[in-house]
């Protein structure tokens, strides 16, 4: 299965949020109430109207079938090189396990190297130990601890 990768738009944000919540995780974290919460909205329109990010949804045969968000940023640290940090990725539970994860992970890596990125970065729940497995397959290694507060 061949996948179209665009950026999302507007009217893409309810079946993302949607796709967000496909899961057990998401599904504790996600409000899928309508009307659409007006977070979701800001969240979209904050993330299109800055350059260094990019939210991006991947369609086949004109359906949205996955998603991300990329982040490009900056660091002076490893002589002053950009990283490229992918979040909130995301395929349809009714395409699981056709091998569509790995197509969009691999764009993203591409995408990250077309930006210049020097290093890829992801953070995935402890929670989620096949995701993480999928992520090591793809050359991903757990070097660092990650921390997170919720505030």
């Amino acid at each position: 299965m061949k996948l179209i990768y665009r950026e999302a738009e507007m009217s893409d944000v309810k079946e993302l949020v949607n796709l967000l919540a496909d899961d057990e995780l998401g599904a504790t974290r996600e409000d899928q109430s309508k009307p659409l919460n007006q977070r979701y909205t800001d969240a979209y329109h904050s993330i299109a109207n800055d350059p260094n990010n990019e939210l991006t949804v991947a369609v086949s045969d004109g359906k949205i079938v996955g998603m991300l968000q990329l982040t490009f940023i900056p660091y002076l640290t490893h002589t002053g090189s950009w990283r490229c940090l992918i979040e909130g990725v995301r395929i349809s539970s009714s395409y699981r396990g056709k091998g569509l994860g790995s197509q969009l992970i691999e764009w993203a890596i591409n995408r990250a190297k077309e930006r210049h990125c020097s290093i890829v970065q992801l953070t995935s729940d402890k929670r989620r130990p096949d995701a993480i497995r999928f992520y090591e397959s793809h050359g991903f290694k757990a070097t660092h601890a990650g921390f997170k507060l919720k505030i």
